[in-house]
């Protein structure tokens, strides 16, 4: 039984769902997110309840069931109050800038490197050592964040390059003299 496919999302005011066959279309405030739900799954909205229920106990439905439940649940949760992530920069002459919709970062190469946003992202940066990616999509939020982390991922000896807030780097020592 998954405890969490079970569970009932509960749908908050001034956010909209809509089931068209399989396809699944939440519009609140903050923006509009549309989903194809797999054919195993069925999904149901009762008033202001959704609920997301499985033919029978095969893995695959058994796996696609909590699955497809989170992904509802992000879906709302994305258009009534943005998802965010946090990155922040570490180094001597490691800096952010934005110039317009894009990042410029000054990652210790020879060039700059610009980032440039996907659609539905929006890039804060309120000191030149952070940045902080925006958007109603949890998924591409943390694809983005992910992609601008791999221009300069953290090194373990000197804890140098583009790390999670929350991410913690373990350091290791260097070599030892005699």
């Amino acid at each position: 039984m998954s405890r969490i496919g079970n569970k009932p999302i509960t749908v908050p005011a001034g956010v909209e769902v809509k089931l068209d066959g399989q396809k699944i279309t939440v519009k609140g405030p903050k923006g509009t997110l549309e989903r194809e739900i797999h054919n195993n799954i069925s999904v149901s909205i009762e008033g202001n309840t959704i609920k997301v229920e499985r033919p029978n106990n095969l893995a695959l439905n058994r796996s696609l069931h909590g699955l497809t439940r989170t992904l509802i649940s992000n879906m709302i949760t994305g258009v009534e109050k943005e998802y965010t992530r946090e990155l922040q920069i570490n180094g001597v002459g490691y800096r952010v800038a934005k110039q317009g919709n894009n990042l410029n970062l000054t990652l210790g190469y020879s060039h700059p490197v610009i980032f440039e946003a996907p659609a539905g992202i929006s890039f804060d940066v309120p000191n030149p050592n952070t940045i902080i990616v925006k958007g109603i999509d949890k998924e591409l939020v943390g694809q983005t964040a992910a992609n601008i982390r791999t221009k300069r991922p953290p090194e373990v000896y000197r804890g140098k390059g583009i790390k999670y807030a929350e991410e913690v780097i373990r350091r290791k020592e260097g070599k030892t003299g005699k």
